[in-house]
């Protein structure tokens, strides 16, 4: 009994470990091709991927070694005078030029000069330099330069050039299997310009970029421009232009003649408007409102001779630092600007309001004294009982002004108690007695009462300061 109940447990537990080793090969086949499938997958299309290029490849262009590139420079190179131009004696030599615009600015206006980046290109045809072979074009860097005849292209009014060299020449080379040569590299040039300051701040200018040939008159080299649009200018908003706006540019061909020979001189101007935003700012609203501050002393009482005086003297003191300030970002140029106008005529106004109280002043508190004030008490006496109109003498000599009545005689003498204006008439054009405006006054003459200058200059100074400002900025504005 019990072999048979043994016999029966090991033949229950034989189907469960058949099944078990048959279900765990099953698992790793299946673990071991779904790994190898993207594997197998990705060499098949690499395979074809490479088949395909190399099929593109010997189709489109057969394969060049460079031992045949080594071998079409020697050949080129070979009995070739990079001293001589090309067609010597036949026929000028055509460069055609073109120009990338990179960057432009700042400009100098105290040295008068702009700094301008560029991509230069020039492009002619040089018939040793043909070459047969399937390479339509050889592209080569900056050491094969040195060793073919290039252009002695240089710019006319430039300062200071330099040639980028970081972090290699950046110079570039290419030479096409019929001769045609493209040169092309980048230069950073101080530039001269001639700015004509007359309306600073609200000048334009037109900046040239001028370049020729150094010694080949026209009768050798000839410039042109390669295509319709041979100056192309990259992104504005990057140049350092900052206190003026691009306008435009435009390209002219010139013949210059001197006395080595006549020359094409080409040109690039660069139109630019000054932004006056920064001027506004820093010069013209602080004459402004010194001049307007000026005006406060009008409105202080003429015996209040510390605060009107201080008060005139620092505003011109202000101006005159503010002028300076403002001749500092200017060149030292013999005519005047616009600014200097502007500044110039805000000193006077400051300088107009102090003088004004100065001569309140003196007019007002300095008047001399009667020479004989007794015998004019005893003369007012008699002409109070005196039966006809009295008159008083303003000085010996002089007409007489008649008076209504002894009372007003009095007021008077009790205010002024002095001889008008110095001992001077009312025939002269001021007086500060009212009673001058009888018939003692000569017709015809300007009556200005002293003790009322300011409030004439209250009226007087805004209206003129105002009618100036119209004329001004109408003028340089508009017209």
């Amino acid at each position: 009994m019990k072999r048979e109940m043994a016999s029966r447990k090991i033949h229950l537990q034989c189907p469960i470990v058949s099944i078990s080793v048959s279900f765990l090969r099953k698992v790793v086949f299946w673990t071991f091709l779904i790994a190898c499938l993207p594997s197998c997958l990705g060499k098949s299309d690499d395979e074809d991927y490479e088949d395909l290029i190399l099929n593109k490849t010997w189709v489109l262009t057969p394969k060049v070694y460079e031992s045949d590139v080594t071998l079409i420079l020697n050949n080129l190179l070979e009995g070739y005078d990079n001293k001589l131009r090309p067609d010597i004696g036949v026929k000028p030599t055509i460069i055609g030029t073109d120009m990338y615009i990179n960057s432009i600015g700042p400009v100098n206006a105290i040295n008068m000069e702009y700094t301008i980046d560029i991509f230069f290109a020039q492009t002619w045809y040089d018939r040793r330099l043909k070459f047969n072979s399937t390479m339509k074009v050889l592209r080569l860097n900056s050491n094969m330069v040195g060793k073919i005849w290039i252009p002695d292209t240089f710019f006319r009014n430039s300062k200071k050039a330099d040639a980028h060299w970081i972090t290699t020449p950046n110079r570039m080379l290419r030479i096409w299997n019929d001769g045609r040569i493209l040169y092309t590299l980048r230069l950073t040039i101080e530039a001269e310009c001639q700015l004509q300051l007359h309306n600073f701040p609200m000048d334009e200018h037109s900046c040239p970029l001028v370049f020729s040939s150094y010694g080949y008159p026209k009768d050798e080299i000839i410039y042109q421009w390669a295509r319709y649009r041979s100056v192309i200018f990259g992104e504005p908003r990057f140049w350092r232009l900052y206190q003026f706006a691009f306008l435009g540019l435009r390209n002219t061909t010139d013949l210059v003649r001197t006395t080595s020979g006549d020359y094409v001189v080409m040109s690039v101007y660069f139109d630019l408007s000054r932004r006056m935003g920064y001027f506004t700012i820093q010069t013209y609203i602080p004459c402004t409102l010194t001049v307007v501050l000026s005006w406060v002393s009008f409105w202080i009482n003429k015996d209040a001779v510390p605060a009107r005086t201080s008060l005139g003297i620092t505003t011109v003191l202000t101006m005159t630092t503010l002028s300076t300030i403002a001749r500092k970002s200017l060149p030292k140029v013999s005519y005047v600007t616009a600014m200097d106008l502007f500044v110039s005529v805000c000193f006077i106004f400051v300088f107009a309001a102090l003088i004004e109280y100065g001569t309140l002043h003196y007019f007002v508190s300095n008047r001399k004294p009667s020479k004989d004030k007794d015998k004019k008490k005893k003369n007012r006496l008699l002409r109070m009982f005196s039966s006809k109109a009295p008159t008083v003498d303003i000085r010996p000599g002089s007409s007489a002004v008649q008076m209504n009545n002894a009372s007003h005689l009095q007021e008077r003498d009790e205010e002024y108690g002095y001889e008008c204006l110095d001992g001077k008439d009312c025939t002269s054009f001021f007086c500060c007695f009212d009673e001058c405006r009888t018939g003692a006054w000569r017709q015809g003459r300007l009556h200005i009462r002293i003790t009322k200058v300011d409030s004439y200059a209250r009226i007087f100074f805004p209206t003129a300061f105002g009618l100036f400002n119209l004329v001004y900025w109408v003028g340089y504005l508009y017209l």
